[in-house]
């Protein structure tokens, strides 16, 4: 099965009982759960995200996504007939024109104008799209992230059912540069303090952005995962960390990915030029179970929605039936699962 059949969706599929959806953050970031698999001996074993400081060794390379979620959701009204509409911004595509994933869809026309709040901010549909997005340009005075800041929500994941009582809660305490409709969650766990003790170990900690965005909400539709169309998201990588990642390389040292975010960051990078190099791009790799990594070497993730392209990741790294076979147990030991839920730390025999 796990050469034959890996592209077939229903392999990604688990039963999840809803109680394990995680519908708030763990009160304390690194006291949610860890699972580790090394993925060399097959082997599964159950911890606190605190212990991760175990599994790192001095010289590793732990690499974030320092993205930052905007308050993305917003409520207003069609100008000419008052009509409710929602609108959550997916990506800045430049000159004040988003790329938006509309409910009520039907109602916003070529030239649709929607009001928001004052009428401090409004938006008006400059190019209809399919599926529910689109393209809006932002029209406002002053600085668009501060109107955000009064105007928008945090935009959860449907599967949350609760408001964020607290907004910092859904963004890593390494948030800085804004620009995702939804957050790099696997950082949830880290704090402040454990990087600190993760740099004293002799750990080298390099960020890099990634804007998430529409990806995020398209669910895989096709039987064949081969066939399916892979969003499109923008990343950045600095000549600093470029720098880092690539002697990290030379040398034979760990590069450990923190999410699937980041991962996707440093495999486009390393399969498009085959080293590290400063750009800012789009990227639309598809990482599935035949892929073979070039970047990474570990990873620290959540768990994932079933049928979804990043259980399909993490099974392209882990391998298909281990990863179904892990996830099978979280359900088993009750771990939380999605934005809000536990971890998981892949890794192997390379030290």
């Amino acid at each position: 099965m796990e050469k034959s059949l890996v592209t077939n969706i229903n392999y990604y599929d688990f039963e999840l009982p809803e109680e394990l959806i995680a519908q708030t953050p763990e009160l304390k970031r690194d006291h949610s759960r860890l699972m580790v698999l090394n993925k060399d001996e097959e082997s599964i074993s159950h911890h606190h995200f605190y212990d991760i400081l175990d599994y790192l060794h001095e010289g590793d390379v732990l690499v974030r996504n320092n993205s930052k979620v905007i308050p993305a959701r917003l409520f207003g009204t069609k100008e000419e007939t008052n009509a409710h509409v929602e609108v959550l911004l997916l990506k800045d595509l430049g000159n004040n024109i988003w790329e938006c994933l509309c409910g009520n869809a039907k109602v916003i026309k070529l030239n649709t104008i929607i009001s928001f709040g004052d009428g401090s901010l409004k938006a008006k549909c400059v190019e209809i799209k399919e599926e529910g997005i689109r393209r809006m340009e932002l029209i406002y005075k002053g600085i668009l992230f501060e109107i955000l800041d009064k105007l928008g929500k945090m935009p959860l994941p449907p599967y949350i059912h609760t408001e964020c009582e607290d907004n910092s809660r859904y963004q890593t305490v390494y948030a800085k540069i804004e620009g995702s409709a939804a957050a790099p969650t696997a950082g949830f766990h880290f704090t402040s303090e454990l990087f600190e003790k993760i740099k004293a170990k002799g750990i080298t900690v390099v960020d890099v952005t990634l804007h998430i965005g529409l990806g995020t909400f398209r669910p895989v539709k096709v039987e064949d995962i081969k066939d399916h169309n892979m969003h499109s998201e923008v990343y950045e990588i600095t000549q600093e960390a470029a720098d880092i990642l690539n002697k990290a390389k030379e040398e034979g040292r760990r590069i450990i990915s923190i999410g699937t975010t980041s991962t996707r960051t440093l495999e486009s990078c390393m399969q498009k030029y085959g080293k590290f190099v400063e750009t800012r791009e789009a990227t639309s790799i598809f990482i599935y179970p035949g892929y073979t990594f070039k970047a990474i070497d570990c990873l620290i993730t959540n768990f994932h929605l079933p049928k979804s392209t990043l259980i399909m990741l993490v099974s392209a790294l882990a391998g298909h039936d281990f990863v179904m076979k892990a996830y099978n147990e979280a359900v088993k030991e009750k771990y939380r699962f999605f934005s809000f839920g536990d971890s998981m730390f892949i890794y192997g025999s390379k030290r």
